[in-house]
């Protein structure tokens, strides 16, 4: 199914559709993927969404961030997260890493690490988390956004997600809430210190544990991306075994940085007392 807006940033599915066929010469599922089919490599760079609901509801999302945001003691604080977190929601969503996304899994794995270690956390700091949603306990957000992660890189769930738009965002939507609500919890000057810590670290473990499942699999678990990769020069178990590894290090990054912050935030008083 096209939306309007994607014609123009497709290629032709002939191509895609001839590679539908594993090496036995089996035929594979067949996926709609949002961001159109798997792109050549030298047609990379002019794979990008042009879908026209994108720009208002980016739009609309930033008028709503910044509104949030309009506090006054948050005013300044919170506006230029909202635009940095726009801007990377842009190079997900509209860049050509969302059509790199429909080709190899490893682009899927940053596509992802972008949405919940970088959109989600400035997002955090741009929406004022509620008292209600303050007094329900960190474990909570935790492993539900720790569930949503599993599930939706399970391999049925992940083919579910290429199989139309609605599964699509259903996967998108579910991954990005649910992250910020989990950063939200884990900023909050109201959770204390030690509960930040340990779920940041938390979070920190279950990815690698996530990239482990990917890297010593063996075999390549995603039949969307059984063909896929090899114009990349990739076979599909090099980039699912690539994708672990981005799970191991990069996305670490932002969970240890905010670690940091909290720890030195923690000791600073008793550093002045010292």
């Amino acid at each position: 199914m096209d939306l309007p807006g994607r014609t123009g940033s497709r290629q032709s599915d002939a191509p895609y559709e001839a590679m539908r066929r594993d090496d036995t010469g089996a035929a594979l599922p067949d996926y709609d993927p949002y961001c159109g089919p798997a792109p050549q490599p030298d047609a990379l760079w002019q794979a990008w969404n042009l879908d026209p609901w994108l720009m208002p509801l980016a739009a609309a999302m930033l008028a709503v961030c910044v509104a949030m945001s309009s506090v006054r003691s948050r005013a300044e604080v919170g506006r230029l997260p909202a635009l940095a977190a726009l801007v990377v929601l842009l190079v997900a969503f509209v860049s050509p890493l969302c059509a790199l996304a429909t080709a190899l899994y490893s682009a899927r794995i940053a596509h992802h690490l972008l949405l919940v270690a970088v959109a989600a956390p400035l997002l955090a700091l741009a929406l004022p988390a509620s008292r209600a949603m303050l007094r329900v306990p960190l474990a909570v957000p935790f492993l539900v956004h720790t569930v949503a992660m599993w599930l939706w890189h399970a391999p049925a769930p992940y083919a579910f997600a290429l199989s139309s738009d609605a599964a699509y965002w259903t996967m998108e939507a579910s991954l990005l809430v649910s992250a910020v609500w989990l950063w939200q919890a884990m900023l909050s000057p109201a959770t204390h210190p030690g509960g930040a810590l340990a779920a940041l670290f938390g979070q920190i473990v279950q990815m690698g544990m996530l990239g482990a499942l990917f890297t010593f699999a063996g075999r390549p678990l995603y039949e969307a991306h059984a063909t896929s990769t090899l114009p990349f020069g990739l076979t599909p178990l090099a980039d699912q075994q690539l994708a672990g590894i981005l799970l191991w290090v990069p996305a670490a990054l932002p969970y240890l940085a905010a670690a940091l912050l909290i720890a030195a935030r923690l000791l600073a008083p008793q550093a002045r007392r010292a």
